[in-house]
């Protein structure tokens, strides 16, 4: 028999803690909605740098639309890093100042979500 005054009433301990779990894993699912939302962030700006480096070294034209947008948008995510490396051989100049933001992107984007994967 129950002679608690206030049926089915838990103390406000017992209902913290009760719903502990349930916010930990809302807070470990958005953790990781985070982190793939970073990851795939970080392999587009990778993956756009990747095909711009790629369409120069095979001389796409230039005129193309799609050329031309795969160009703008590798300089605008290599804006920071143009001419860090100047060299004689073009090829090797776009190849080293689009390709190190290419990596910079990767590293840090797959380093912050391991991050926010592991809290």
């Amino acid at each position: 028999m129950n002679t608690d005054p206030v049926s089915g009433y838990q103390p406000y301990d017992q209902h913290a803690h009760a719903q502990a779990p349930d916010r930990s894993a809302r807070n470990q699912a958005t953790a990781r909605r985070a982190a793939l939302t970073i990851c795939t962030i970080a392999d587009v700006a990778a993956g756009l740098l990747g095909l711009w480096i790629a369409l120069y070294l095979l001389e796409a034209n230039q005129g193309n639309a799609f050329v031309e947008f795969v160009h703008g948008s590798a300089d605008l995510l290599s804006g920071w890093a143009q001419d860090i490396f100047t060299m004689d051989t073009e090829g090797l100049r776009v190849v080293l100042n689009y390709g190190l933001p290419a990596v910079l992107y990767l590293a840090l984007g797959h380093g912050i979500a391991a991050r926010l994967n592991r809290s």
